[in-house]
């Protein structure tokens, strides 16, 4: 029978380690996911349960009651929603079979089906003579509906028989309460992408992009074509789409781009503006989270659709604050004094775990540690609620390293030192989030991507007790939750025969259908309002509903990670000067000068 709870996440150190997750660490990725997150659940939760119920109590019923009559509709409705759920291919012939009934009277009620617009039928072969089969958006959505109302009368009729009472959690009419409409699985494209050798991805190899690629077989069904994706870390993926940019034409028909990174690739070419090769409407971007969308542009114009917006917040542990008589720490000033209080090097615990490493790791907690005490690193105009990232491509922005509120973000890094674990300078992406998820630290700032290594871990600690929070804040900033995430975007070196089909893909991966998908299957961000709204994605996890929360009181910025042309070097920079400045090798005012005069230098290169 088909397992229908996610896998637990395994960590290395309580696991083996899969070969593809072998490899990514190996290459030096820091958030290589392994336990395969998503490898069981192939669609909507409920939807699968109740089709695979309905399947089974249709067979019990068909080989027990006597006499029976089998439901050709119903048979081959099911084996449809069931085989697209799996990304099976149905033929009709397949359809027949699980009609249950004659071959003349099945093919009858297939045809009669076809014509109410319940089933897609799309060619297979340029003759057109062969084709599959495919469930439309009414007959998901007819599903959909109906999936819910199955659960509900079963938990009803069966609550005293060992189901489980749910009946609190709803009430008369909750099903047409604006927000509450659940998203329909993703259906199948009219006609197959026509690209040669398939559509062809570049990612990064982060557990969002892995559960898209553990749910390549059901997408490859969706797209009509093959899927091959490369993840690199995300250092490596940098390069190597500089590296695609200088080839002749792009080995790839969508690269996965760091949002930082955005003002650089759009100036270079690395990306095609979307504007150029689409229909912007058809993407609905007032759906998409405000700081997510407009991190994708430059200039004005989206170079990306954000894949996932996956902003770094500020984990807790709920029972161990409220055991301890602590409120959740607001400030920077709160968050060392719940560090003081318990941490215990002695007894293997720590007060937090945070990014340290040297280079791209710590230079993204430095540029994130300045933004909380109200200091962009580059001189941002400020602006009502922050500060104003949107006009970068004006230039001039210089860098704002070396000024009294760096200092304070300076100091604070060196005071979280004292409560850190004692490699915490070798930390990174994923390496702060295992004593967080093993419950040797009570607080961690993690990117909500790094959630599942606790939340479907069945024996870490952390799991059902975190809380969510934007980063606490110095005395001259205010609570954030600076954006970060990749969005999918078009190289600008792709053969011009390519494009409409890659245009296509990257609606399809992008669509709140998809999003919600990846969710289902392990990942814990959602760069849409819809998909953090769905109820099925709610029940999750509570990291979608503070995520919103935060993006409506617009603390969900992007403006932290600015995406100026040189921001790499300014992150490397920063990465080594204050790494330097952690190692008791400099003093904070040091590392504050020397980093501001090299990215003063970087700035200023034309290289």
């Amino acid at each position: 029978m088909r397992e229908s709870r996610p896998a637990r996440i395994i960590l290395p150190e309580t696991g083996p380690v899969d070969q593809a997750a072998g490899e990514l660490i190996h290459n030096g990725h820091p958030d290589a996911i392994v336990g395969g997150v998503g490898a069981v659940i192939k669609g909507t939760a409920e939807l699968q349960d109740v089709v695979q119920f309905m399947q089974e109590l249709l067979s019990e019923i068909e080989t027990t009651l006597e006499p029976s009559l089998p439901n050709p509709y119903l048979n081959m409705s099911l084996h449809l929603i069931q085989s697209h759920l799996d990304g099976r291919l149905v033929t009709p012939t397949s359809m027949i079979a699980a009609s249950g009934v004659p071959y003349a009277t099945a093919t009858r009620k297939l045809a009669e089906m076809r014509e109410a617009g319940l089933i897609h039928q799309r060619p297979r072969s340029k003759t057109g003579k062969s084709f599959s089969l495919h469930p439309t958006r009414q007959m998901l959505a007819n599903w959909s509906l109906i999936a819910d109302r199955i659960r509900r009368i079963a938990q009803s009729s069966l609550r005293d028989h060992g189901v489980a009472d749910r009946g609190t959690e709803y009430y008369f009419g909750d099903s047409y309460m604006p927000g509450q409409a659940q998203i329909e699985p993703p259906r199948v494209l009219s006609a197959p992408l026509k690209l040669a050798g398939g559509v062809r991805i570049l990612v990064h190899g982060d557990p969002t992009f892995m559960v898209m690629d553990n749910l390549k077989r059901q997408f490859e069904q969706i797209v009509g074509t093959k899927i091959s994706q490369r993840a690199f870390s995300i250092d490596r993926l940098r390069e190597e789409a500089l590296r695609n940019a200088a080839r002749p034409t792009s080995r790839y028909d969508l690269i996965a781009v760091d949002l930082p990174w955005v003002g650089e690739f759009a100036e270079k070419g690395v990306l095609q503006p979307l504007d150029a090769v689409m229909d912007i409407a058809r993407l609905d971007p007032g759906d998409f989270h405000t700081a997510g969308w407009r991190a994708a542009h430059w200039d004005g114009r989206p170079y990306g659709v954000p894949s996932q917006t996956t902003p770094e917040l500020f984990f807790y542990r709920r029972d161990l604050f409220a055991e301890a008589g602590i409120e959740p720490p607001r400030t920077t000033a709160a968050v060392l004094e719940a560090a003081r209080h318990f941490h215990d090097p002695l007894r293997g615990r720590y007060g937090i775990a945070w990014n340290a490493a040297r280079g791209t790791a710590l230079g993204h907690t430095v540029m994130m540690t300045f933004a909380d005490f109200g200091q962009p690193i580059v001189d941002l105009p400020e602006v009502a609620g922050g500060y104003d990232a949107d006009h970068l491509a004006e230039g001039g922005a210089m860098p704002t390293i070396d000024t009294p509120r760096g200092l304070e973000a300076a100091e604070y890094l060196m005071a979280l030192l004292e409560y850190s674990p004692s490699d915490i300078l070798s930390m990174s992406w994923y390496e702060r989030v295992r004593p967080y998820a093993a419950g040797r630290v009570p607080m961690a700032y993690g990117y909500t991507l790094l959630a599942p290594y606790f939340e479907l871990d069945g024996s870490s600690p952390a799991q059902a007790t975190t809380g969510y929070l934007p980063h606490p804040h110095g005395p001259s900033g205010v609570p954030l939750a600076p954006v970060g995430g990749y969005v999918l975007g078009i190289p600008g070196n792709l053969p011009d025969e390519r494009v409409e089909a890659a245009v296509e893909a990257l609606i399809t991966f992008t669509s709140p259908q998809a999003q919600k998908l990846y969710v289902q299957n392990g990942s814990r961000t959602a760069p849409r309002y819809s998909v953090g709204a769905d109820p099925e994605v709610r029940r999750l996890s509570t990291i979608f509903e503070a995520v919103d929360q935060m993006s409506w009181r617009d603390e969900l910025q992007f403006w932290p990670r600015p995406p100026v042309p040189r921001i790499c070097d300014i992150i490397t920079i920063c990465g080594e000067e204050f790494h330097d400045m952690l190692r008791g090798v400099v003093t904070p005012r040091e590392a504050l000068a020397r980093a501001q005069s090299r990215a003063e230098d970087a700035i200023r290169s034309t290289g």
